[in-house]
């Protein structure tokens, strides 16, 4: 009898993944009960955080023929495994810059060309991305590129955070991606008391003109110019904001419906799938249960802080200079990348103080103005530390 349970003991060691598990691995499975409840009950962001949190559980479990790498075993060439070649899309840049396409396709840029002021609210509100990272290099636990890629963050862009992080930090792209998409699900909370601080009631309830009629022509050239001048000045964003022109263009034109359709719906959203549990897989304990982690969670927030003071204190510096045509500073805060829930929460805010005032459209502008501020500056930290 005990011969039996010593073999089966042995087989039990040998035979099955249970010998391989370790504390960290217990602590990640709580981590993971934890994002799974956040994203399935409060529904921070679902659509990406659930499948990271699906990537994160796989990755603390022992498992073949997921994550290893192709090997030779003798003359025999053995594959690799499935999240092997899947995460080549990160690894190769693929699935940012796909994921962009199908934001352009889904995005109106009209408020944006139409006010064309909003612009500089969202390069105002990539002020966190900035402070971010001067604070995370001055601490001297993390380097330049670390702390770019932890600045990005700010940006409430979770591809442009990958992308980045891909280039100057592939070590922290788990973390970096968590805490970006934690934080762009939290942006109807984490805005909307500091928009209350920055502004008075009189501001809150400025009704901006209303948004001139922006045509065909005038969409489709905007893409071409800022796609072109991006490429020119940034061209490591060449990727990002190709894509992105390249879908809205595609909306705009009205002449290839199945194409812009397909990039709305099918081809983001299995990008989405397979980008998600990608980033959740770089998330072993090993990689995750570090000190840096913390503080690059902690970091993530104060970026998004700082994004939206900017953008709200220069809207308001905006007012001093041109009395005449005020903005409501309440869509300063919009200047981040977190399209279309930033704007949401200008309009949500604004309807507290005044139900008839309408900012969602003009949030849209420097929302979608955010988008390509974010790209652009990681652009600049690839060009200057990759």
């Amino acid at each position: 009898m005990s011969g039996i349970i010593e073999q089966f003991m042995l087989m039990m060691t040998h035979s099955t993944g249970f010998s391989q598990l370790t504390g960290g691995m217990f602590i990640m499975w709580a981590i993971c009960v934890v994002l799974f409840y956040l994203a399935i009950v409060k529904e921070f962001e679902p659509l990406l955080l659930l499948p990271i949190t699906f990537g994160a559980l796989l990755a603390n479990i022992p498992t073949e023929g997921v994550l290893n790498a192709p090997t030779v075993d003798g003359l025999i060439n053995v594959p690799g495994g499935l999240y092997y070649y899947i995460s080549q899309g990160i690894h190769l840049e693929l699935f940012p810059p796909i994921i962009f396409l199908g934001v352009g396709a889904l995005t109106d840029f009209g408020p944006l060309i139409a006010n064309p002021r909003t612009f500089l609210l969202g390069a105002a509100a990539q002020l966190g991305i900035f402070i971010t990272m001067f604070v995370a290099v001055m601490s001297g636990v993390f380097t330049p590129g670390e702390g770019a890629s932890i600045g990005i963050i700010g940006g409430a862009d979770g591809p442009t955070s990958i992308f980045t992080a891909n280039k100057l930090a592939p070590h922290l792209i788990g973390p970096i991606a968590v805490a970006a998409y934690t934080y762009m699900s939290l942006v109807p909370l984490i805005q909307p008391p500091i928009m209350k601080l920055l502004t008075t009631d009189a501001e809150r309830k400025i009704r901006m003109k209303t948004l001139r009629p922006v045509g065909k022509l005038e969409r489709i050239l905007f893409a071409i110019v800022v796609m072109v001048a991006v490429c020119l000045v940034v061209p490591p964003a060449s990727a990002l904001i190709a894509m992105l022109m390249l879908g809205n263009i595609m909306r705009e034109s009205g002449v290839v419906d199945r194409l812009t359709k397909s990039t709305q719906n099918e081809i983001i959203n299995m990008t989405t799938i397979f980008l998600g549990t990608s980033v959740g897989l770089t998330m072993g304990a090993e990689n995750f249960l570090q000190p840096k982690t913390l503080m690059i969670i902690v970091m993530g927030v104060v970026a998004f802080g700082f994004s939206t003071v900017g953008g709200v204190l220069l809207a308001k510096l905006m007012n001093k200079l041109s009395p005449g045509n005020p903005i409501n500073p309440l869509i300063g805060s919009a200047g981040v990348s977190a399209v279309p829930m930033a704007a949401r929460v200008s309009q949500v805010v604004g309807a507290q103080y005044d139900k008839q005032n309408f900012l969602l459209m003009h949030a849209m502008g420097p929302n979608v103005a955010g988008v390509i501020g974010t790209a652009v500056c990681a652009g600049y930290f690839i060009s200057r530390l990759g």
